[in-house]
């Protein structure tokens, strides 16, 4: 998984974010910045996740929206 696809799309992603994890703030998806290990502690934090079940959703997110190319 190429992790500067975050980056690449950051202008449609964070709108895309908030819909998939509405308990992120803001200022949160502001602060992480298209940053993929960002991205990964704050699902963690926020959702309980372990370390490779935030990164299998952050991966179905991307696939989900044809951001994993």
């Amino acid at each position: 998984m190429n992790k500067d696809i975050i980056k690449g799309h950051w202008h449609e992603v964070k709108g895309k974010l908030k819909q998939q994890w509405a308990k992120l703030t803001d200022d949160e998806i502001v602060h992480m910045e298209g940053t993929y290990e960002e991205l990964s502690g704050i699902l963690q934090k926020k959702y309980g996740y372990q370390k490779d079940k935030a990164k299998e959703e952050i991966n179905n997110f991307l696939h989900k929206h044809h951001w994993d190319d």
